[in-house]
């Protein structure tokens, strides 16, 4: 557990749980480990159960997440803990028998664990700063004394509701001890940020900072209103922001929702208005990516109306009776196939349009499924999004649709799914609550970007219907720059 250079090209053991009921959560967070490392190196994500001695050796950093209480641990995996040179991230639980190994544990290393805090803990300070940490977390962090100054340090402390702070991540030379699991509970705001750029200081501690800032013009199809679209590019390229523009080309309202119960069907090709104001924001700094083909699913209400720019694409929904919307799974006759059939539909329907077809892809409400995926990544080098990743992706058994988490990233990955991922980490504007989502306005995408500077190389992303004007946008944009982001195009990003 001593020091040592990592490689300049850093691959990472990533080592999960995975027994008892809860089992499937290692899993899913150990997805999530992965994606974020990706932005350093390569990784292997396995069982910590088929762990074999000396199996890290071919590695340079190792992540542990015990997310299973007494999850047996392999004593060659402990062993060779206690023995590397590398770093090691250790996360939450079972670290009682880590120290087991150890003749003298705490003046070893400085430090030691004295039990689990279940006290409501609302927010990390890191590097100055206060992120959030959701109370209904109940599953506690896990207390820890640091006995040697010299040998260990608290590198972020959660907060009490009291105001008394304990540390929330230590670390002993290459050791690295999370008192949880970054992942649970996560919100714009959270500890999860701390968790992000704390990967820089294992991987990448002599990274320039560097603060990027990307705006996306959202939900934009062949109804679109052509003025809302020119102004909107006027707003931005006065600032000299560069933009994305999320385009669906084809436009279907099945059942007649916005149009007195007839049904409706055009494409970009039947709106010539609407595709000049899309190449004249081109011509303003705007970059066209595609946003699906329909933005909805036949004639279901997937899960609201069934039209465009409503209603999921490559994933089914519905609303519950406590007015939460819930991922279901794949469309009816999803595959590879379908989902590449579909695509190129929308492929071709650019092509109609006299418009060249877009490299970048995001799928409509950021929800696809396995085979959809594996699709988009064989069409389309990058995506601009938050993914969803299921279980069973990693451990190779059959996917479970019901057991998925999305992610946002404050920094480009290349994702579980092999596709490089542009950062979406702000969110949106939303005026008014639905869904059981409160209001999101202006001042709240700031106070997630100001939570972002924490992230010594990361990005304040955010997107923007154009219906609701320019001021909003243009508040926005200003605040990002007074904070000290600067804009670029999305089609630039390669780190």
């Amino acid at each position: 557990m001593s020091g040592a250079a990592l490689a300049a090209s850093p691959n990472t053991l990533i080592l999960y749980d995975s027994t008892g009921p809860w089992g499937f959560l290692g899993e899913l967070y150990a997805q999530q480990t992965a994606n974020l490392v990706s932005h350093f190196g390569t990784w292997k994500a396995i069982p910590v159960g088929t762990y074999v001695a000396g199996q890290m050796a071919g590695f340079t950093a190792v992540v542990y997440i015990g997310s299973t209480y007494d999850e047996p641990l392999p004593l060659a995996f402990l062993a060779d803990v206690r023995a590397t040179t590398i770093p090691v991230l250790w996360m939450y639980d079972n670290i009682w028998q880590l120290t087991a190994e150890f003749a003298d544990f705490p003046g070893t290393t400085g430090w030691t664990w004295t039990g689990f805090d279940f006290s409501q803990i609302p927010s990390v300070q890191y590097k100055g700063t206060q992120l959030d940490r959701d109370l209904l977390n109940g599953g506690g962090i896990m207390g820890t004394t640091l006995a040697d100054p010299s040998k260990a340090q608290a590198l972020a402390t959660a907060q009490r509701t009291d105001g008394t702070t304990i540390p929330w991540v230590v670390q002993s030379g290459q050791f690295y001890y999370f008192t949880e699991i970054p992942f649970s509970y996560v919100s714009p705001n959270d500890r999860y940020l701390a968790f992000a750029d704390l990967l820089y200081a294992v991987y990448n501690p002599a990274a320039a900072t560097r603060h990027r800032a990307l705006v996306r013009i959202e939900d934009v199809g062949p109804d679109a209103d052509p003025a809302e679209l020119r102004a909107v590019a006027d707003a931005l390229f006065a600032r000299a922001v560069p933009f994305s523009v999320a385009v669906y080309p084809g436009y279907r309202d099945p059942n007649g929702t916005y149009n007195g119960g007839v049904a409706t069907s055009y494409d970009l090709v039947n709106r010539p208005t609407v595709v000049s104001a899309l190449k004249y924001m081109q011509s303003r700094g705007g970059t066209l990516l595609m946003h699906g083909y329909t933005h909805q699913f036949s004639k279901l209400l997937n899960p609201y109306s069934g039209a465009s720019a409503d209603d999921f694409e490559f994933f089914i929904a519905h609303i519950d009776s406590a007015n939460n919307v819930v991922y279901d799974g794949p469309v009816p006759g999803d595959s590879q196939v379908w989902a590449t059939s579909r695509i190129k539909s929308g492929m071709n329907a650019f092509t109609r349009a006299g418009l060249t077809v877009p490299t970048i892809f995001e799928p409509p409400h950021y929800a696809a499924s396995v085979p959809d995926y594996k699709a988009i990544l064989a069409l389309f080098p990058k995506r601009y999004d938050r993914g969803l990743y299921f279980g069973g992706i990693l451990s190779g058994g059959a996917i479970s649709y019901s057991r998925l988490n999305g992610q946002f990233f404050p920094y480009p990955v290349k994702d579980i799914y092999g596709s490089f991922v542009i950062p979406e980490n702000l969110g949106n504007v939303e005026p008014v609550a639905f869904n059981n989502h409160p209001p999101r306005l202006p001042a709240d995408i700031l106070t997630t970007a100001q939570k972002n500077l924490v992230i010594r190389d990361g990005f304040a992303s955010f997107f923007y219907h154009p219906y609701l004007g320019t001021p909003m946008l243009t508040e926005i944009v200003d605040g990002l720059k007074v904070q000290g982001w600067t804009f670029v195009a999305a089609g630039s990003i390669t780190n």
